[in-house]
């Protein structure tokens, strides 16, 4: 039986955090009723996977999705019964914001459908959630996470650190503290500056807003040892949980299976005609309406991916895992083995500098591999070689 997960996006938030580069957007006023109809109709047009696949994982992305109105979400998963053959224990997780307006629909959610949670808490420390443009404070964190666990049966949330001058002594106390929170799952991004965000704005300036590489390093050292300890060692390189209390949906994405993409700038991955197809939806939220409402999707690009391009997703998604690319999903995606996907030379100096480990089985990122884990892909993936590609070195 092939699996595979829908996302749906909701583009709008209350407001635009200065780190965020997500396709997300503040709107005085929204319609419901007209974007739950514009959803419904595009989850219609978009139910074209072969019927023998099941449907494994649903997960409500932003934007802020929780400012949907339950019923939106109720009806969304009333039509996913009449289009999918969903798995009888299938995770739907919606994305949340701790704010009172929001907790307090949890168990409207819980009575929609929804069975897991992942909640933006981002810190734990007033002063830092204020740099971050964030709209709760540390006392709503936690509130919201203790009437999350009286509904969910899981739920995970978001902690941000490697913010500027943070140390190693209060970074331990906060993700100690969040460890008391916790229900199996934490995610624990490290801050870094993307473009076109205010961040890169102020950061062009000359402010400090990261830390330096090495004591972000050393934060991530201790992040691992804490974690381990605690029992929710990584699975990917910013995720960590109980044993089988992964995020279902995430591990799709980063196992390069497929998934359905609805709403604005939703992007998906689908296997047809043996193929790999790239899905992607007009971006901008009222252009994707007036698309769905005039021709019934929003559909904007649909493209079959390239062997050399489904290597490259394929590797830059698996070696996020702590297990590794599978080799034989490799060989599946792309129909190369590991010595005509990458250069000898390559796959030899990764490994001789202990950042890479390969078996008969899997490529992994070692501990130091992880830390490095953007240049070593890109390395990796510059000696790369796919029918008529030749690298350069």
């Amino acid at each position: 039986m092939r699996f595979f997960g829908l996302y749906i996006h909701w583009p709008f938030c209350l407001s635009k955090c200065p780190y965020c580069d997500f396709n997300s957007h503040v709107r005085e006023k929204i319609n419901q009723r007209r974007w739950k109809e514009a959803l419904l109709q595009e989850l219609e047009s978009a139910a074209e996977i072969n019927e023998n696949a099941m449907l494994n994982s649903i997960f409500f992305g932003g934007g802020t999705p929780s400012l949907m109105e339950p019923d939106t979400i109720a009806a969304l998963l009333e039509k996913v019964n009449t289009l999918f053959s969903p798995a009888f224990d299938i995770e739907v997780t919606l994305e949340a914001n701790p704010s009172t307006v929001e907790f307090n629909r949890f168990k409207a959610f819980h009575d929609a459908g929804i069975n897991r949670l992942s909640i933006g808490v981002q810190s734990l420390d007033d002063e830092a959630l204020s740099f971050l443009g964030r709209r709760h404070s540390a006392k709503q964190a936690l509130k919201a996470l203790e009437i999350a666990s009286s509904y969910f049966p899981r739920y995970s949330f978001d902690l941000i650190y490697a913010r500027p001058d943070q140390t190693v002594a209060s970074w331990k106390a906060e993700l100690l503290k969040a460890l008391t929170f916790t229900k199996g799952h934490l995610s624990l991004y490290q801050l870094t500056i993307e473009p076109q965000t205010v961040f890169a704005t102020r950061f062009a300036r000359g402010e400090k807003l990261i830390l330096e590489d090495d004591p972000a390093a050393t934060l991530y050292e201790l992040t691992e040892d804490i974690m381990n300890t605690a029992g929710l060692p990584a699975y990917e390189v910013s995720n960590y949980a109980i044993p089988t209390q992964e995020c279902r949906h995430n591990l799709l994405y980063w196992n390069f299976e497929d998934y359905i993409g609805i709403g604005p700038g939703a992007h998906g991955r689908i296997t047809k005609w043996g193929k790999k197809w790239a899905t992607s939806r007009y971006k901008a939220p009222e252009t994707w309406l007036e698309k769905v409402e005039k021709q019934g999707h929003g559909l904007e690009l649909s493209q079959s991916l390239s062997q050399l391009e489904r290597l490259q997703e394929v590797t830059l998604m698996g070696l996020r895992l702590t297990s590794g690319l599978e080799i034989k999903r490799l060989f599946e995606e792309t129909n190369l083995s590991v010595e005509n996907a990458y250069t000898s030379h390559a796959l030899e100096r990764l490994e001789k500098e202990g950042l890479l480990l390969v078996t008969p089985t899997h490529i992994t990122a070692t501990f130091e591999g992880r830390l490095k884990l953007n240049s070593v892909i890109a390395y990796l993936l510059k000696s790369a070689r796919s029918g008529t590609y030749n690298p350069k070195s």
